[in-house]
């Protein structure tokens, strides 16, 4: 498949961000949202299918960053800028307002936030109002609701602007953070090293340092401890942990060895302990100690109310409440882990966990997708369309469903949040049959050369703004139609600019002028 796009074979897998799901930021989940009217296309509307999302269309996005408890995103790209979009009340993502649009999302390198030029952000979390970016350089910052700490902060309403979160260890020396999680009122941070380090509030647990901080304040308000300095789980010391992930308020964590453990609130037997006894320090999962190498753990994330493990076999295992009936429901968690009896032969490489949603990656066998990836999801009361199952289909799954829309893609990575999905596509001609968001971007009849659409010349459309151009109208000129994926001059200039009317928002806010990322130059190379 052909490409203006540019190719390197040391760059990272990356792909084309696809949204599904709810968009209305500001308002998902909450009662006074809206109801949309029937015949009347709404502004920001549930997508009950994967669309390709016009303003990153020619973003190489290598990594996308959500949660169970958030409702807004970040998309790494692979020349480590972070785009960030979704609800942001608290600031939690570095500026003001309600919202920052999925239509115009916010550009941020970690240069912008005092860090080298050659820094690279890597990794991100996203908790409910609070948003954590880390950087190559082992730099970590956050921003967002600080009221319990969570920022790494001392206690404020918010943080607007990204600040630095230092992490040191017991010698006082900086620890390079290399990815981080977060829940409702916590953050956790896992360095080089393999150590854990976990700040704000320790209500449940979800520090793992062994107290919840439980004391009476006036007026015989019962209030809980409050860390605003990172702090070493020492539990987890002589361990070195590669992956964690956090729920609302418990985490889980994996080790080079496979070894899982879970700490924090343990209501509808989330820990898979067979009990519901909050854990405050993190213990052993008995399931994934050993001492069968392949039933060990390799692949962990956490739901609002469940736990998810893939073990070294790529079997997937869950403890919890992971539905509303039946088994797995409020009445019957599954107290300890349990395979996904669906899904057992299949042989898992990603997933993860959203608001009620469940995503999970495998090699797709069959003939006609051989080489592709297929994605199963499953989850009840996806009301928003976060499953992306279409609009023809149910918008919730009882059992693990494989997702008709994203057959024939090659799925890289999925971030499955309260209310929306976003997901990573090797781009394809597969891909670029899927339906764009938003639909309508008033893009001119003309060709934006010479001004005609009356000839028998065939257009060109963009990709990403359906601008259309004659063959010969481009510098230089075509001879054909071009194989794959193909965007205008103007976009290749300007990857991540706003689309449609937040174009022209934009565009009337700076003069007319679109500016271009400071560091484009990997894009210029496309127009040469």
């Amino acid at each position: 498949m052909a490409s203006n796009g540019p190719s390197s074979s040391t760059q990272p897998p990356w792909g084309r961000v696809l949204i599904t799901g709810g968009t209305d930021w500001a308002k998902l989940g909450r009662k006074d949202r809206v109801k949309p009217v029937e015949g009347v296309e709404a502004e920001n509307p549930d997508l009950l299918e994967p669309h390709i999302l016009r303003s990153l269309g020619n973003v190489r996005a290598v990594s996308v960053h959500t949660s169970c408890c958030s409702c807004h995103n970040v998309v790494i790209d692979a020349d480590g800028a972070a785009w960030l979009f979704g609800r942001n009340g608290h600031g939690q993502l570095g500026t003001t307002g309600a919202a920052v649009s999925e239509n115009a999302p916010r550009r941020l390198t970690p240069g912008e936030l005092g860090a080298s030029p050659r820094a690279r952000f890597i990794h991100a979390a996203c908790g409910r109002h609070h948003t954590l970016l880390v950087a190559d350089e082992g730099q970590v910052w956050a921003a967002g609701a600080n009221t319990l700490g969570q920022c790494g902060q001392d206690v404020c309403p918010e943080i607007n602007k990204f600040k630095r979160v230092f992490v040191r260890d017991r010698q006082d020396n900086d620890e390079q953070v290399v990815k981080a999680a977060a829940g409702i009122t916590f953050s956790v941070v896992l360095t080089k090293s393999g150590k854990l380090y976990a700040f704000g509030s320790a209500e449940k647990g979800q520090l793992g340092n062994g107290d919840t901080g439980e004391r009476l304040a006036t007026g015989q308000r019962v209030v809980f401890g409050i860390e605003t300095v990172p702090l070493l789980i020492r539990e987890l010391a002589n361990r070195t942990i590669v992956d964690v992930s956090a729920g609302q308020q418990h985490c889980i964590a994996v080790d080079d060895t496979g070894v899982v453990f879970v700490w924090g609130y343990n209501g509808y037997c989330r820990l898979g302990l067979g009990d519901q006894k909050d854990r405050l320090k993190p213990v052993p999962v008995p399931h994934f100690a050993g001492p069968k190498e392949i039933t060990m753990g390799a692949l962990v994330t956490a739901g609002p109310s469940s736990s998810a493990v893939v073990d070294r076999q790529g079997v997937y295992y869950m403890a919890g409440k992971w539905k509303n009936s039946g088994e797995g429901s409020v009445g019957s968690p599954w107290t300890s882990f349990k395979c996904i009896q669906d899904i057992m032969a299949c042989k898992t490489t990603h997933i993860s966990s959203g608001g009620v949603t469940h995503f999970a990656l495998t090699p797709n066998d069959e003939a006609s997708h051989e080489g592709k990836t297929m994605t199963v999801c499953w989850g009840q009361n996806a009301a928003n369309g976060e499953l992306g199952l279409g609009p023809e289909e149910n918008k919730s799954a009882t059992k693990p469903t494989k997702n008709k829309p994203l057959l024939g893609l090659d799925v890289i990575d999925v971030a499955a949040g309260q209310h929306t999905t976003l997901i990573i596509a090797r781009p394809s001609d597969e891909l670029s049959e899927r339906p764009r968001h938003p639909m309508d971007v008033d893009a001119p009849e003309g060709c934006m050369g010479c001004g005609k659409a009356d000839d028998d010349d065939e257009l060109l459309e963009c990709e990403k703004c359906d601008a259309p151009y004659h063959l010969t109208c481009l510098s230089p000129p075509l001879s054909a139609i071009p194989e794959g994926e193909w965007f205008c001059p103007k976009c290749l200039a300007t990857p991540g600019a706003p689309v449609g009317r937040w174009a022209q928002l934009a565009e009337a806010q700076t003069g007319g002028k679109r500016k271009a990322p400071a560091d484009d130059g990997a894009y210029k190379k496309q127009r040469q």
